[in-house]
């Protein structure tokens, strides 16, 4: 594993907005899917991953592995029923949409993933490969 680093997007401009400055400090690329906050913890004989996602029903959140990438996505959801029966709003700060993050899991287990989630904590636990010791053989001699 390449010590567990999520991918992370980056916005270097000179002239920065106040928006664009709280965004990059989050990590969320500009004009993209928001990124949540993540701990990362070595535990030995696996890592545990630990996600920020308050306010998701555990429905909206979808886990896939593909070619060595975790990816993490969750999806909030507003009907415009909802939105009509809230009336208008002066000021809104809580988001709506997709929220989602990847991360290089090559030297984990991919079989042995478990993922829980309890009080807006999404935690997976992602076993170590074991690493393959190859197999000594005895050669006899006629």
């Amino acid at each position: 594993m390449f010590g567990m680093l999520p991918f992370e997007w980056t916005n270097d401009r000179f002239f920065d907005t106040p928006d664009n400055s709280q965004r990059r400090d989050r990590r969320e690329p500009e004009n993209g899917p928001a990124a949540f906050r993540t701990d990362i913890r070595d535990a030995g004989d696996h890592f545990l991953l630990e996600c920020e996602l308050p306010g998701f029903r555990k429905e909206d959140i979808h886990l896939e592995l593909k070619d060595g990438i975790l990816t993490i996505a969750a999806q909030h959801d507003e009907s415009e029923e909802e939105r009509s029966r809230k009336g208008r709003y002066i000021r809104r700060e809580r988001q709506y949409g997709v929220f989602s993050r990847s991360f290089d899991v090559s030297g984990i287990d991919e079989n042995g993933i478990s993922a829980a989630y309890k009080d807006g904590i999404l935690e997976l636990t992602l076993p170590k490969a074991r690493p393959v010791v190859p197999e000594a053989k005895h050669i006899a001699i006629d």
